[in-house]
């Protein structure tokens, strides 16, 4: 029978656009004495852990734990993409509920460098390459676009044409995320935006203006993950539990023409779904996510990818408010990818802090009223979908 599982304890450093950003070891370190700190213990006590990044050299995980301390336990370092710090969770957990390990630190942290998303490597088959075909099939002369915005606008615009949108739905979606990322001192970008001021911002590509695309930026965070017996022998909390959690990776319908399927839209769908039946959650019950929002388009589509409205319904769930304080369920409250930043291998590891500060109660003035489940999305193409639950133990 697995192990219940537990967040004891969890931390992050404010993150940060390259230019102002201290060096991803400086970031981890920060990131790993904070969810000591929070959940009360010493390092020597971790039985291993799971470093996520993107970019960088082999090890750098060993090389940024090895500030906290060098205690000789098993050190992973994990890349999948955007979802590297949801990633290096999962198996975090999966430790813990197997029984293979009580305590074990996972943590995320990314060095970017300025500019659009790019390969690093030109002389073996890419990562993309099928994305790319998919992409050109559908849209002439997009060789001068980065690929990022690229798939997330052409996504975008396929949802406008099946569903007969306005494509300025999308810059709701940042006016909303800086609105939240006001009251979060961990955010990068927290001036708000009129929707006058996103459209009027320079095109990318599709519907997507620049205040329409998360920047690069970088940052850390971690979390320490627990069995409640370890919990219970040292005096830890064991107030946050992971009660579900799904990865998924790409099907054949990723690469069916369809462009929104294209970025994850089946991954998180699926994975999702085994969540909810898992827990025995209906996803209408949930009062907050922290999802996967690297462009505003994205939002949008995984409102419906997770059963947050109906498909097709997005705009009116929007219109009507249904996505922030006020309304059904708050999304992305830490102001998301756009706002607060998207440190790739930080990322899912930096939602994992919001959602255990929301179910704590200690979310400040960004709190949601009386959270007692939250749920996680995070997605990286190439590609893996990540989808956690969090309840509310008391």
């Amino acid at each position: 029978m697995a192990e219940r599982v537990f967040v004891a304890g969890v931390g992050m450093v404010p993150f940060a656009t390259p230019s102002k950003s201290d060096t991803y070891d400086v970031l981890a370190e920060g990131a790993i004495k904070a969810a000591l700190a929070d959940a009360g213990i010493d390092l020597s006590v971790i039985q291993g852990a799971y470093a996520g990044y993107v970019y960088g050299d082999s090890t750098n995980g060993q090389n940024a734990l090895y500030r906290v301390g060098m205690t000789g336990m098993p050190v992973v370092n994990v890349n999948n993409n955007c979802s590297t710090g949801s990633s290096a969770l999962f198996l975090a957990r999966q430790a813990v509920a197997s029984g293979a390990a009580d305590c074990v630190l996972a943590f995320g942290f990314e060095q970017m460098q300025r500019g659009a998303l790019k390969a690093h490597w030109d002389d073996r088959p890419g990562t993309f390459d099928r994305f790319d075909d998919v992409v050109n099939r559908a849209f002439a002369d997009t060789a001068d676009i980065p690929m990022a915005p690229k798939y997330f606008g052409g996504a975008g615009a396929a949802y406008c044409e099946k569903y007969d949108v306005d494509p300025a739905v999308f810059a709701q979606i940042s006016v909303k995320s800086r609105r939240h990322a006001a009251k979060n001192p961990y955010a990068v970008f927290t001036a708000p935006v009129t929707a006058e001021e996103v459209l009027a911002s320079p095109r990318i590509f599709g519907p997507l203006t620049r205040l329409q695309c998360c920047p690069p930026t970088c940052g850390a965070a971690a979390a320490v993950i627990v069995s409640q017996e370890f919990a219970r022998r040292h005096g830890l909390r064991a107030d946050v539990a992971i009660t579900a959690q799904a990865m998924t990776t790409d099907t054949p319908s990723s690469f069916d023409g369809d462009l929104m399927r294209l970025v994850g839209y089946d991954m998180t769908k699926a994975a999702a779904q085994q969540v909810y039946q898992a827990a025995g959650v209906d996803p209408l019950d949930i009062p907050v996510v922290e999802l996967h929002d690297c462009f505003s388009t994205n939002e949008v589509l995984t409102y419906e990818a997770l059963g947050l409205t109906g498909e097709g319904t997005a705009a009116k769930f929007i219109a009507d408010g249904d996505n922030t304080y006020g309304g059904r369920v708050v999304t992305n409250p830490s102001g998301g990818l756009l706002s607060k930043g998207h440190p790739l291998g930080a990322t899912g590891l930096a939602q994992c802090a919001e959602l255990v500060w929301q179910l704590r109660g200690d979310a400040c003035g960004r709190q949601v009223d009386q959270a007692s489940l939250a749920l996680q999305h995070n997605i990286g193409l190439g590609g893996a979908a990540v989808v956690t639950l969090y309840e509310k133990v008391s």
